[in-house]
């Protein structure tokens, strides 16, 4: 595979930043998640956009322009020949010293990589996954916001662990309060007699492949509300889906030891996929 580096396509084992880059050093950088599906790239300005947002909230001048990340990230695809893939875009703080001040650091870094990809969950899109709460919580959006799709992912990679252990496909996260925020790596849903519920993204990221959900919904007319949820909403739930760039839409049929409605993925669900199926197969910027 090619990848982009600051300017060159390089072979993937010699795509390499210093050691004093502060994205390596500190995780002090931004980067998305981005899906192609038949040669076209689903929802590109959308992911460019929440990309330099997480930039801007960190107060990363990226050095180029939007229109020039998304001309990177068509090309990454056009060099490596994939026509389904995950993409990955990076801007980090760039080369600086060991101290902390990201003023020490001149010039960003900018990385692009691609790799062929598939349905992330296999056959569980159609028996459902088993999730489960986990200890560790979300980020509060006065410490780091989980908005800033930030290089620092330990609250989540900690999440992600504590559900291996506890034999999760995906984990969930509680606010400090003990609302419920998101999963691991995608949003959260639930339906109850026929609506569904989903938390504000105050404390959980303003998902794309949330906002394609929730335009689906509209299309589908299936009611929405966005509310302040917890495991008692969860564990009575008639159903729960998950979204995310990478997860797409799958449901879950088991949280806790709980089984979610009648351990099926729902009617809600068999709606959504399949009309979401469609969007990504249909929709995108071509390259």
């Amino acid at each position: 595979m090619l990848v982009y580096v600051n300017g060159k396509f390089v072979p993937e084992e010699q795509a390499t930043v210093s050691i004093f880059d502060h994205g390596f050093l500190y995780g002090d950088g931004v980067f998305e998640g981005i899906r192609a599906y038949n040669g076209r790239v689903f929802r590109l300005h959308e992911h460019v956009e929440r990309l330099f947002d997480s930039a801007k909230a960190i107060d990363l001048k990226p050095g180029i322009t939007r229109e020039e990340m998304c001309e990177i990230i068509k090309e990454t695809l056009r060099k490596n020949n994939l026509k389904d893939a995950y993409i990955r875009p990076i801007i980090s703080r760039g080369f600086g010293t060991m101290g902390l001040d990201p003023r020490g650091c001149n010039t960003p870094s900018i990385i692009c990589a691609a790799s062929a990809w598939g349905a992330m969950y296999g056959d569980l899109y159609e028996t459902g996954l088993t999730a489960v709460t986990v200890c560790v919580r979300r980020n509060p959006p006065d410490t780091l916001p989980p908005n800033i799709k930030s290089l620092n992912y330990l609250n989540n990679i900690l999440g992600k662990i504590e559900a291996n252990y506890k034999g999760g496909d995906e984990a969930i996260f509680l606010d400090r309060t003990g609302k419920l925020a998101e999963g691991s790596g995608d949003n959260i849903y639930l339906v109850k007699n026929g609506v569904l519920y989903t938390p504000p993204t105050i404390n959980n990221l303003k998902g794309i492949t949330r906002y394609v959900l929730l335009e689906l919904c509209a299309k589908n007319g299936i009611k929405v509300e966005i509310c302040e949820l917890g495991l008692f909403d969860l564990y009575t739930a008639d159903e729960v889906m998950v979204t995310g760039t990478a997860a797409e839409i799958c449901a879950i049929t088991k949280i806790d030891g709980r089984v979610i409605g009648d351990g099926q993925p729902g009617s809600v669900y068999k709606t959504l996929l399949p009309a979401f199926q469609k969007e990504t197969q249909t929709t995108g910027d071509a390259y």
